[in-house]
């Protein structure tokens, strides 16, 4: 239920920003201050322009009309299947979605809950988060595209409806909660202390098909703004590949 990019559209910048746009060592782009390069094509990268060619000359006219009409059936079907649980912003004149629906989490806040946590309780159920607070702060957009199966489809929205519930069961005073917490690694839930209050199971296996196939987070949640502008790892220091 993720954005189907790259995307090769243009990038816009305020206008202070203007003087600073990257330049080129072959081709004169960028502002009177630029900063150098940062990829080999000074206007994006043709080569992904390149797959989505290819993806509609595949298709032909037929097929990527039909490929459009499943994706817009099933961003409205995930819409329909979700009413009630979550609201949904921008629907046009009939009330259905795009190819891509919008749900609003703000109003979560009140149990003390973002976004965010949706988003990383959403490892614990299998699923790798769609795309956050994007293009709305406190949402997320999701956009099943039209390769996505019925089954996969409702297996989301029964995680989707079953963290509502979870986020309809706490509040701002019980913040050491499933969601607060998520995801739950393989560690912590084998380890032999266990001190939050609630189950282990309910963490780990919230309902049936996760047990299935189970997808173990191997790290739990870190700073979000502070990963986005620093490298971070995760492997063994260097001084593991080392001779003694």
């Amino acid at each position: 239920m993720e954005e189907s990019g790259p995307g090769v559209g243009p990038i816009c910048v305020a206008k202070q920003l203007v003087p600073f746009l990257p330049g080129n060592p072959i081709i004169k782009t960028g502002g009177h201050q630029a900063i150098t390069a940062i990829s080999g094509a000074p206007f994006g990268s043709s080569l992904v322009c390149l797959i989505s060619y290819g993806y509609i000359k595949m298709l032909g006219y037929r097929g990527l009309k039909k490929a459009t009409e499943i994706a817009i059936l099933n961003a409205n079907y995930i819409k329909k299947r979700l009413e009630g649980s979550y609201p949904t912003l921008y629907s046009g004149e009939n009330g259905r979605a795009a190819h891509e629906m919008i749900i609003d989490c703000r109003d979560f806040k009140a149990n003390g809950i973002e976004v965010t946590d949706i988003a990383k309780r959403l490892m614990d159920y299998g699923f790798h988060a769609p795309t956050v607070s994007f293009p709305v702060a406190g949402t997320m957009m999701i956009e099943p595209t039209e390769s996505e199966s019925k089954a996969e489809m409702d297996r989301f929205c029964d995680a989707m409806i079953s963290i509502r519930k979870e986020i309809d069961a706490v509040d701002k005073d019980t913040p050491n909660n499933m969601l607060k917490n998520a995801p739950h690694t393989l560690d912590m839930l084998t380890s032999d202390e266990w001190l939050l209050p609630y189950s282990r199971e309910a963490a780990a296996f919230p309902i049936d098909f996760v047990r299935d196939n189970k997808f173990w987070p191997s790290v739990r949640r870190v700073d979000d703004a502070y990963g986005d502008r620093n490298l971070i790892c995760s492997c063994a220091p260097i001084e593991s590949y080392m001779d003694a």
